[in-house]
C-alpha cells in the first residue's frame, strides 16, 4: 500500500456544508488516523452530505455503497457476471474482446472493489449500514481494516493500493455489533440547534431577507416539537425555504404555506391544518 502522505489532508467545511468544530475534530482526525469514521443521527442531519463534501472539497472521487438488508459483503467487494460468461461459452464473445477462460473479463467490481483498486486516495462512503445484518457489518469492518479481500473463485487477495477515507452512516435504526464500533471512530450529529440552522440556511440561501429566515425558523421547530410521526428535517427546512423565496411569501405560524414540503405523513397534515393566513414580502 502506498504511502501517500495523505495525513495532510484536511477539512474545513464548505460553502454547502456547515462543520461545528466537534465534527471539524473528529473528521480531520479520522483523515489522519486513517480510521472509519461512523456518523449516527437521525435522518436528514448531513451524515451522507459530509461524506460528498469532503470529496468535493478535497478534490477526491467517491465511491458510495448504499446498504440495504440483502446485501452481502461480497456484493460490496465484487460479483461475477455468470449469466454473461455462460452466453459468451454458448455464443461466442464476438468482438467484445472478453475471453471466457479469463475470469476477470467478468468481474463487475463493487464500490469497496473501486476503491481499493484505484491508483488514487478515493474517498468510500458506506451509507446506512445499520440497514445490514450484524454478521455483514462485522465482515465488512474486517475487509475495511485489512484493506483487502479474497476473490474466492480463483483464490487472490485483491489489496487496497491507497487506503480511502472511509465514511460510514447510521440512522441507528438497527444496533451496531459492539466489534463493528470498536473499529470506528464515531460522532453522533445532534440535531441542529436555531442558531447553527440559522448559519445551515444562510450558506444555502445567502440572500434570503432575515424576516423569512426567522418565520421559518419559528414554524419548523414549532412543529418539530409537536410529536408529528415523522417530525420535518434540515432538507425538509431547505427545501420548504426554496419553495418561499420563490413564491415570495413570509409564512404565517397559524397556517404555513406548502406545508407537504414539511410534512410528508398524510397523518401528520391533516393532524395540523387548521387555516390561516399568508403575507408576502417585497
Amino acid at each position: 500500500m502506498e504511502d501517500t502522505n495523505d495525513h495532510r489532508l484536511t477539512f474545513q467545511g464548505t460553502d454547502r456544508y456547515y462543520l461545528d468544530p466537534e465534527l471539524k475534530s473528529i473528521v480531520n482526525i479520522a483523515l489522519a488516523m486513517e480510521k472509519p469514521l461512523l456518523l449516527t443521527g437521525e435522518a436528514g442531519t448531513g451524515k451522507t452530505q459530509l461524506a460528498l463534501e469532503v470529496a468535493r472539497a478535497l478534490d477526491l472521487p467517491i465511491e458510495i455503497m448504499r446498504a440495504k438488508s440483502t446485501i452481502k459483503g461480497e456484493e460490496a467487494c465484487y460479483t461475477q457476471d455468470t449469466v454473461l460468461r455462460l452466453n459468451d461459452a454458448r455464443f461466442g464473445s464476438g468482438q467484445t474482446g472478453r475471453q471466457v477462460q479469463n475470469f476477470y473479463d467478468y468481474v463487475v467490481w463493487g464500490p469497496i472493489g473501486r476503491a481499493f483498486r484505484a491508483d488514487a486516495k478515493v474517498v468510500l462512503l458506506l451509507d446506512e449500514i445499520d440497514k445490514t445484518e450484524s454478521d455483514v457489518q462485522d465482515n465488512l469492518l474486517d475487509i475495511l481494516e485489512d484493506c483487502s479481500f479474497v476473490i474466492r473463485e480463483v483464490n487472490e487477495i485483491v489489496r487496497a493500493r491507497v487506503r480511502p477515507a472511509i465514511f460510514i452512516t447510521s440512522n441507528a435504526k438497527r444496533e451496531l455489533s459492539d466489534p463493528f464500533l470498536r473499529r470506528c471512530y464515531c460522532h453522533h450529529i445532534a440535531f441542529p440547534r436555531p442558531e447553527q440552522m440559522r448559519e445551515i440556511v444562510k450558506l444555502h440561501y445567502p440572500a434570503i431577507p432575515p424576516e423569512l429566515i426567522e418565520a421559518a425558523l419559528t414554524i419548523f421547530y414549532e412543529l418539530r416539537n409537536r410529536g408529528f410521526e415523522k417530525p420535518p428535517a434540515t432538507s425538509e427546512l431547505l427545501n420548504w425555504i426554496g419553495a418561499l423565496e420563490l413564491t415570495n411569501e413570509i409564512p404565517d405560524k397559524d397556517n404555513p404555506p406548502l406545508i407537504g414540503t414539511l410534512l410528508k405523513r398524510s397523518s401528520d397534515i391533516q393532524a395540523h391544518r387548521k387555516g390561516g393566513r399568508r403575507r408576502h414580502f417585497m
